[in-house]
């Protein structure tokens, strides 16, 4: 039985628009930032990203799409802490879902539209999200198996 995502996972990734990409390649693990939509629907964040840079150069070269990425709220006040960290699987977007992928991502970046894009998706197989505004260190985990 597929596990739903609860509403303040949800809520929380809709509030942002910024996430930490994270890979490996030859255990040398590389960051990225990167703007993303979130596809309620395909379960999937949609990022636009270059094949030459860094992070998409070492995936495709090593074949390890497994990736992780984090979303934080800044704060310092301890009692507002929250951030979500989530790792899955990303793929170069093609038919339907780059179809849906782009418009989605045009209609939320629209200044997007002056650069090429090569659109990747990351769905996630797990996301832990920290609120501490539903107690100190509470987590709402979320995976695809419910495992």
């Amino acid at each position: 039985m597929k596990q739903a995502i609860e509403n303040r996972v949800l809520d929380f990734i809709g509030e942002h628009h910024i996430f930490t990409l994270a890979v490996s390649r030859e255990n040398q693990p590389w960051c990225a930032t990167c703007y993303y939509v979130y596809l309620e629907d395909l379960n999937l964040f949609v990022f636009t990203s270059d094949h030459d840079t860094k992070h998409i150069a070492d995936v495709v070269k090593s074949g390890n799409y497994y990736a992780a990425g984090a979303i934080a709220l800044e704060t310092r006040m301890t009692g507002k802490i929250r951030g979500l960290q989530f790792a899955g699987f990303m793929r170069e977007l093609a038919g339907n879902d780059l179809k849906t992928g782009k418009k989605a991502y045009l209609r939320a970046f629209p200044v997007a539209r002056l650069a090429k894009l090569h659109l990747w998706g990351l769905e996630p197989e797990i996301m832990k999200m920290t609120d501490n505004r539903l107690g100190f260190g509470k987590k709402l985990i979320w995976r695809r198996n419910n495992q």
